[in-house]
């Protein structure tokens, strides 16, 4: 006999009625899918999460607690709790080898324009990753981000990613005149190419930063597949001078280049930046030429390439750094058109 007020189960033993308490039934734990579902976060909450751009929790997950608690208005410690319940739902921890290569069967690649640069690069510029060409002026840095503006915008099986663009211009050399080229060279409606190309002019290395951490409205919008900053570095070579600034700019640096590397991860995007070079005085024979950043950028970048002009419209592009890729050289030229190779 059951007593289902007080839950306990009445069982006859020989001639005894034993009486025994029952465990209560365990509440199936409710599965967690959207902001809405994390623990500790009420409909004020998430309505602030949502406002801010924290609308999944693939973005939750990569988040810092500080971030996240002054944008939602709530202590650092239930900050923590809401990341680490969204990793758990993801099943954000260690995975085999298998799993990895399976994922990043998701990643595509666009083209440069250049069969000869795709090659060196492994088949293209590819998503969920940091693209950087470093060199002197008129190297080229420039017109492959204007080549790729319009490169993007083809459907996957022409080498593109279907999707829009975002560039961020930090030089004031974005020209839409060039993109008119290229596109118009293809036999593509120019207009229609640059109504989905979305430029930012940034004035200071803070404006600079705030455009990228505000960019997931923009991304979501549009459907950025690439994303521009022409160049990473100008700015905060600008803003901070002299040795005594440098430990603060390495670390804004450092924190804005994360930025880049976290939107291109949780939106499958093409992130391409140029970088300024200096010259080394204390490099006696060979090329003095080293690119500007420190081992902050160099650490950061996925992909480093070293641009350098040559003989009329040619330039030599050269992969000094890649996680997969052998080092080597390929020499492509920059016509009317954009981008091509040597005939």
């Amino acid at each position: 006999m059951k007593n289902s007020e007080d839950e306990f189960q009445v069982e006859l033993k020989g001639e005894k009625a034993v009486v025994v308490k029952e465990a209560p039934e365990k509440k199936k734990d409710k599965k967690i899918t959207s902001v809405s579902d994390l623990p500790g976060v009420g409909e004020a909450t998430a309505s602030k999460l949502l406002d801010a751009g924290y609308d999944s929790l693939e973005v939750l997950a990569v988040s810092m607690p500080e971030e996240l608690a002054e944008v939602a208005g709530i202590g650092e410690a239930t900050a923590v709790k809401i990341i680490s319940v969204a990793r758990e739902a993801l099943e954000m921890g260690y995975e085999t080898g298998d799993k990895v290569l399976e994922r990043r069967k998701a990643i595509a690649r666009v083209s440069t324009g250049s069969k000869e640069l795709d090659a060196l690069l492994g088949g293209g510029i590819e998503t969920q990753a940091i693209t950087e060409t470093f060199g002197k002026y008129s190297s080229g840095k420039t017109q492959l981000a204007f080549q790729l503006c319009v490169n993007a915008q083809l459907p996957l099986e022409e080498g593109g990613l279907a999707g829009e663009v975002l560039f961020i211009d930090t030089e004031n050399t974005f020209r839409p005149e060039r993109i008119v080229q290229i596109a118009e060279d293809r036999g593509l409606n120019s207009d229609e190419i640059l109504k989905r190309v979305h430029v930012a002019r940034s004035w200071n290395s803070a404006h600079q930063i705030v455009l990228v951490d505000k960019a997931d409205e923009m991304i979501k919008k549009h459907n950025i597949k690439l994303m521009v900053v022409d160049s990473v570095t100008s700015a905060f070579r600008s803003d901070y001078i002299g040795r005594g600034t440098l430990a603060e700019r390495q670390q804004k640096l450092n924190k804005h280049l994360h930025m880049l590397q976290k939107l291109a991860d949780v939106y499958n995007l093409v992130v391409y930046i140029t970088n300024q070079v200096m010259d080394r005085p204390d490099i006696l024979f060979g090329d003095p030429t080293a690119p500007v950043g420190g081992n902050v950028l160099a650490h950061q970048a996925t992909y480093r390439v070293y641009l350098r002009r040559s003989k009329e419209d040619r330039r030599i592009a050269k992969l000094v750094d890649s996680p997969n890729l052998p080092d080597g050289e390929c020499v492509f030229r920059i016509t009317t058109g954009g981008l091509a190779d040597v005939e």
